[in-house]
């Protein structure tokens, strides 16, 4: 099994009726060395100012993206290049990222390669340490900057430190 952690940034709150603009992956691996990162042309008129805001893009910056159903064809294959066995999504805030990693995968190629599972750092976390209270932010040493390369790869840093000073059982 490959674990992956994916980040993603949009310009609104749901898939479809607006867009996810660009996102990252990383393999769980020493060196987190390979990874993926897709800008994506936006599906909708709509969007919401503040949200475009995060990702540091401008609408115009976003118009000039490649087509989505390129992009996720381009990721699909990279998820299949390193992805030993079955792929495991795992991101930060899982509610979000997976939403539109799934939808923009089924609506654009027909099928997601992470198939109907992932997984949340921070539950599993909270369930790590025993406390729904406790953040596992901490643990990253790469700067969150919103690129969702960068925000993938401080994610990532926390699993393995999860498995290398928590004891967590993982195998990569």
């Amino acid at each position: 099994m490959s674990w992956i952690i994916v980040d993603i940034e949009a310009d609104g709150p749901i898939p479809g009726d607006y867009s996810m603009i660009s996102f990252g992956a990383v393999v769980v691996e020493p060196g987190l060395e390979r990874t993926f990162y897709g800008e994506l042309r936006p599906i909708s008129e709509k969007f919401v100012p503040e949200a475009l805001a995060v990702s540091g893009f401008t609408r115009e910056q976003t118009l000039a993206f490649p087509e989505p159903e390129e992009v996720m064809r381009r990721f699909a294959a990279w998820v299949a290049e390193v992805g030993a066995g079955r792929p495991m999504f795992v991101s930060d805030n899982n509610g979000f990222d997976w939403q539109f990693i799934n939808w923009y995968f089924h609506h654009f190629t027909g099928a997601n390669p992470f198939g109907f599972s992932s997984t949340n750092l921070g539950s599993l976390y909270k369930g790590l340490v025993g406390d729904m209270s406790k953040n596992f932010k901490h643990l990253r040493k790469t700067r969150h900057t919103h690129h969702p390369v960068d925000d993938a790869k401080g994610n990532a840093e926390a699993l393995l430190a999860m498995r290398d000073e928590m004891e967590l059982k993982i195998r990569l």
